[in-house]
């Protein structure tokens, strides 16, 4: 049985820097800086990282399909937020996946996603069970620099195995040459970058064209059948003459999105290939190249049932659920790239005990709470005792997951004395559909919007505190402000439990 891609999903945070605003900042240090000052790029929020990211992206794929039905999470980043703590462990409980499935992390090269697609599909072929592939990248650069202008963030998220698969995965080939284009080392925080024209010349140029020459070959592939060539790189006209090269129709260079995304890292490369499939049609061969100490290239044929897939949210509907962002400062702020005074109610302590952290993972990683099997009533969080009044049992709680439950907002408050990364900070009381009510705090919201109870909210996973002093971070199921967007209007959500 043929294996190939059976699902696809994508996620760019909602924030769009204006890069003229990031040019104002330093116009006076570096005017040369001009020509890159269009567009915009994706923005994380404070409480969102690889991680969130990489879950927002694979509950975006999974749509539709069995979660119970994986054998294993893969995770690529070169930005994860734990060195020593499995990230693809969190993704798969945030996903309330079973303890019996593998996790892998891939990381250090800007071919990471590339890598773990790649892997993927070679364990896929020898397996009767799908493989989640997820990607994420949230990148810190310095201010002033080229990549400041064309980084962006954001997650992609391939679900791979055999079946009714949307892509058939025809071959793939990678070259491996330790090429340093840049680098970061243990104890550094950003990229060093290399001469751009010489990263060209000699990097793109020459190795990207023997990893296609290779699996055309092998695959027997015309250049002139390529109909999407994805090759994701920020400098202009690369993947253009990279594809002139090649002898690929001018009309397969796929937009790098570089306009009103920027470069995902490593995780562009499946980025792009979401877009791709988003936009194919049936017979579409696509071309995926990635470029880091080498190059992976792979190539895939669209199916029929690309047409019969369940709508998501992808790539192009992320793009378009954006909110215009002009306060550069607040971007420096968010990314931790400025020392600000936060005053004393910041300087909380916010040790999490692991022990309590690992007892209630099922309610702050999972949001798992309780439904009685007596009565059926639904209760957040889980308790010994029914909360229907009319019930009362003992004992009959059963295991119900609401991270995927519509919830209700019965109530809010905008709180500029209680600390927060973007205050204010707003929180009140939420009711979901099946039962069940908490006070969580709101995520994302815009000021200028006007929050209406009755309003509909979509649980997300974000960040609920960091603690900088030990390097942990904590999670909850949060929301997505624009998980229930209807034409021409953004519904709000609610974030962490307070």
């Amino acid at each position: 049985m043929e294996v190939g891609i059976l699902a696809y999903g994508g996620y760019i945070p909602k924030s769009r820097l204006q890069r003229s605003e990031i040019f104002k900042a330093h116009a006076w240090v570096n005017p040369g800086l001009k020509g890159l000052s269009k567009g915009e790029r994706s923005t994380a929020n404070w409480d969102e990282d690889s991680v969130t990211m990489a879950v927002e992206a694979a509950r975006d794929c999974m749509t539709a399909h069995d979660r119970a039905s994986l054998s294993a999470v893969y995770m690529s980043s070169t930005t994860f937020p734990f060195v020593d703590r499995q990230n693809a462990g969190i993704v798969a409980d945030a996903l309330n996946l079973q303890s019996g499935i593998q996790t892998l992390d891939f990381s250090s090269s800007q071919r990471a996603g590339s890598a773990a697609l790649v892997v993927a599909l070679q364990v896929a072929a020898s397996s009767d069970k799908p493989i989640l592939a997820t990607s994420a990248e949230k990148r810190h650069t310095k201010a002033a620099s080229t990549l400041e202008f064309t980084s962006g963030d954001g997650a992609a998220a391939l679900l791979v195995g055999k079946g009714k698969i949307v892509a058939k995965f025809i071959g793939s080939h990678s070259e491996t040459v330790d090429f340093v284009d840049h680098f970061r080392s243990e104890h550094t925080s950003f990229d060093y970058s290399w001469e751009e024209r010489w990263v060209r010349d000699e990097g793109y140029m020459k190795i990207v064209p023997a990893a296609i020459e290779a699996l055309l070959d092998q695959t027997g592939v015309s250049p002139s059948d390529i109909a999407t060539f994805c090759f994701p790189v920020a400098a202009r006209n690369i993947a253009a003459n990279l594809g002139k090269k090649m002898g690929f129709p001018e009309s397969s260079i796929a937009d790098n999105l570089q306009s009103n995304c920027g470069e995902t890292g490593s995780a562009h490369s499946m980025v792009m290939l979401v877009n791709a499939l988003e936009q194919a049609s049936p017979g579409d061969k696509i071309l995926v190249a990635s470029f880091g100490q080498g190059c992976d290239a792979l190539l895939f044929e669209v199916t029929d049932a690309i047409n019969s897939l369940p709508k998501r949210n992808g790539i192009n509907g992320s793009l378009a659920r954006r909110k215009v962002e002009t306060n550069y400062n607040r971007f420096l702020a968010h990314n931790k790239l400025i020392t600000m005074e936060l005053g004393i109610r910041a300087e909380v302590d916010k040790n999490t005990g692991l022990t309590t952290h690992y007892r209630n993972r099922k309610m702050a990683q999972r949001m798992v709470g309780g439904k009685c099997s007596k009565c059926g009533t639904a209760q957040f969080p889980q308790s010994n005792m029914c909360v229907n009044e009319s019930c009362g049992e003992i004992g009959t709680q059963e295991d119900y997951p609401f991270a995927e439950r519509i919830a209700t907002m019965n109530s809010y408050t905008a709180d500029r004395l209680t600390f927060s990364s973007d205050p204010p900070s707003y929180y009140g009381m939420v009711q979901f559909e099946e039962g069940g009510r908490l006070m969580s705090d709101f995520t994302d919201i815009d000021p200028d919007e006007e929050l209406t109870v009755g309003m509909k909210m979509r649980m997300v996973f974000r960040i609920k505190d960091y603690d900088d002093k030990r390097g942990f971070r904590r999670y909850f199921l949060e929301s997505d402000p624009n998980g229930l967007k209807s034409k021409g209007r953004i519904t709000h959500g609610i974030r962490n439990q307070r």
